[in-house]
């Protein structure tokens, strides 16, 4: 068994190949040195770029082996320490201060970067981990010119300064892609913009890593097994909703299968899988898609998002003339997004016969390893009339460190509840029954309430963390 792959650890003399400020920059860790060079890990796309420069700065013959993200963030935080976010940093404008802002926001693993003016200062926020933490401040004078350069980039116009705008930038820089969706906002003391970073990264998207516990990844899996039907994901923003869903997208994927989605961003590129890009302005809506689809013959259809009773009855009338849909909705729970699509007009026999499966995750951040605390269990920690399993003595609360940027947590974790729609549920969901707790414990359906609890048990997240969970 390869043991540096196992504990991630670098012995010492290889750790120093490459300083801290290289791994992090380059997203980079030295693997083995031969007498001929130095292989390194990366999670980089564009390899051939890299593999000249690195040649060219460590001055040594080089060759890259490619790795997942999730991999090589294990050996950054384990070898390498890279200093907090300073919020009193100030960030000039320079030609290439954007190319500077995406690096260090993918060094971080930051999804979306804030542009935020005041009256008195403006400010650049990460968000990390789910969570904002503020990271530059920009002078009062330079704003303008910062947030105009981007919207250039973005091919929004700079004199429209009253309306949002949203906007799209690809930038190639030191090895790494960036594709980005750019939306600016009015505000009272001028324009706020947000960059989304999607990522061209497709080989992290594995349904057998996203979280799943075997039960429920055989049962994900006998779900979007059928040929026909709808498959519903239910959380809020940022649950992870949508990655589930590419994830899901790359496993049925293949040369005999016509798959189509429509999406308002498309956020991943995927080979052999026809994608389509919402547009409102020009009446390209979800509904008017999905009629056009059904004359596209497909296979699977993916559907972005379930907003209106249009959009879902053309998501039933597809799965009903032989498609497998996939989509996303906003419900609190597996079985809250039936009572969803009721409320929204849908007929219940109609749910009854076309729904397969219907799923509900949330993204919890991970406690960081290297600074969380031991205390014991309390009971007013705890939602009041919940009920602390027996033998439960102690829980882990987040500290801060280096290693997690001060905030306690490194990295998300995704829990899943999973909900298959058997032909002893249909008889409930055609009468509006929506009292199903002992039809959920006899099925032994895990819950997200029962993911949670045992998150905090074996000392992964913290009571602070899920505790919304808990009150469900």
């Amino acid at each position: 068994m390869n043991m540096l792959s196992e504990t991630y650890n670098i012995p010492t003399a290889l750790q120093q190949k490459i300083t801290a400020e290289q791994a992090f920059h380059y997203r980079i860790v030295p693997i083995k040195a031969t007498g001929s060079g130095i292989i390194l890990k990366t999670d980089s796309g564009a390899l051939k770029n890299l593999l000249a420069e690195l040649r060219i700065v460590l001055d040594t013959p080089v060759i890259l082996e490619k790795c997942g993200s999730e991999e090589l963030r294990k050996y950054l935080s384990t070898n390498y320490r890279q200093a907090s976010p300073k919020s009193n940093t100030q960030l000039h404008y320079t030609s290439d201060f954007l190319e500077k802002i995406l690096i260090d926001a993918k060094q971080l693993g930051s999804s979306d970067i804030h542009f935020e003016p005041y009256e008195k200062r403006c400010r650049v926020r990460f968000r990390l981990d789910g969570k904002l933490i503020e990271q530059f401040n920009i002078p009062l004078e330079e704003y303008p010119t910062i947030i105009n350069k981007i919207k250039i980039k973005a091919d929004l116009d700079i004199a429209e300064k009253r309306l949002p705008q949203d906007g799209r930038i690809s930038i190639n820089t030191h090895g790494n892609e960036f594709d980005i969706r750019v939306s600016s906002l009015p505000t009272l003391h001028g324009e706020k913009l947000v960059l989304r970073i999607l990522s061209k990264d497709t080989g992290t998207l594995d349904l057998d890593a996203l979280g799943f516990t075997d039960k429920e990844l055989n049962r994900y899996k006998e779900g979007i097994r059928n040929p026909n039907g709808i498959v519903l994901i239910s959380g809020p923003t940022g649950s992870g909703k949508t990655t589930t869903l590419y994830a899901t997208l790359k496993h049925l994927n293949s040369d005999t299968t016509n798959i189509l989605t429509v999406e308002d961003p498309i956020e991943y590129t995927l080979e052999g899988i026809n994608q389509v890009q919402l547009k409102e302005n020009i009446g390209l809506d979800f509904a008017s898609t999905l009629r056009t689809f059904l004359r596209q013959d497909p296979d699977i259809i993916m559907v972005g998002e379930i907003r209106d009773v249009k959009t879902a009855n053309m998501a039933i009338r597809a799965a009903l003339t032989g498609h497998l849909v996939l989509s996303t909705i906003h419900t609190n729970s597996a079985w809250a997004t039936i009572s969803r699509l009721i409320d929204m007009g849908v007929p219940s026999f109609l749910i009854a016969s076309t729904l397969n499966l219907s799923v509900a995750q949330r993204l919890v951040r991970r406690l960081c390893n290297d600074c969380k605390k031991e205390s014991a269990i309390n009971e007013t920690l705890f939602p009041e009339n919940f009920v602390i399993p027996e033998n439960s003595k102690t829980h882990y609360e987040a500290v801060g460190c280096n290693s997690c940027h001060h905030t306690g947590y490194l990295g998300r974790k995704a829990i899943y509840e999973i909900l298959p729609i058997t032909n002893d549920l249909m008889v409930p969901i055609k009468e509006n029954h929506l009292e199903i707790d002992a039809h959920l414990d006899e099925k032994q359906i895990v819950t997200l309430k029962d993911n949670a609890l045992q998150l905090i048990l074996s000392g992964t997240t913290s009571i602070d963390e899920v505790y919304s969970l808990l009150t469900n």
